[in-house]
């Protein structure tokens, strides 16, 4: 067993240090919290506040649209985004497509039957009937070239099917695609 010694030692006092960390004020009571969060369900003045939200509102959509015909890929929709999307977009984009011709040779054909000779009219839906084989036949080859350049690209495994995305992008007025155009014509993607 252990032997007490005989003499006895006075405590040694530890000065008292200030603490340095910690917040500093006492934790608020849970009524003190709910006070601070109470705020009234409707607000005082609806039609200010029903002003703001709307201008709100239409700030995040302008941004969203302008970010969107912009091509950032934060605002585009699912079915535009990602690498080979965009690589699409900036080959049919480059490319002088006849399937933006469509709609206008359409009107072009309403208007034609329009005239009272049935040997025009149709001559005229003939040629119709013609151009729309003729588009079919560029998407298809259009379609056909963009797969072998994405293979090449990305390589066979990795590539998307965007055959059918390309087509509805190639028959659009090139101004009014939404993303909008990136590249000039001519100018196609490495």
């Amino acid at each position: 067993m252990a032997k007490k010694s005989s003499t006895t030692e006075a405590p040694v006092e530890v000065p008292v240090e200030e603490q340095t960390s910690g917040k500093g004020h006492a934790t608020p009571t849970r009524k003190e919290r709910e006070a601070a969060n109470k705020r009234p369900l409707v607000p005082t003045d609806r039609k200010e506040a029903s002003r703001d939200y709307k201008r709100r509102q239409q700030e995040l959509r302008d941004k969203a649209r302008v970010g969107m015909a912009n091509g950032d890929e934060k605002y585009l929709p699912a079915r535009d985004k990602g690498v080979q999307k965009r690589y699409v977009r900036d080959y049919v984009d480059a490319r002088f497509n006849l399937g933006e011709f469509l709609i206008p040779v359409m009107f072009v054909v309403i208007l034609l039957t329009l005239v009272p000779m049935p040997e025009i009219q149709a001559g005229v839906m003939l040629g119709l009937y013609a151009f729309v084989v003729i588009v079919v036949a560029d998407s298809l080859f259009m379609g056909m070239r963009l797969m072998k350049k994405m293979r090449e690209k990305f390589g066979a495994d990795k590539v998307e099917r965007v055959r059918w995305y390309a087509t509805m992008r190639a028959l659009q007025f090139r101004r009014l695609r939404l993303p909008k155009p990136q590249v000039k014509r001519g100018q196609y993607p490495s």
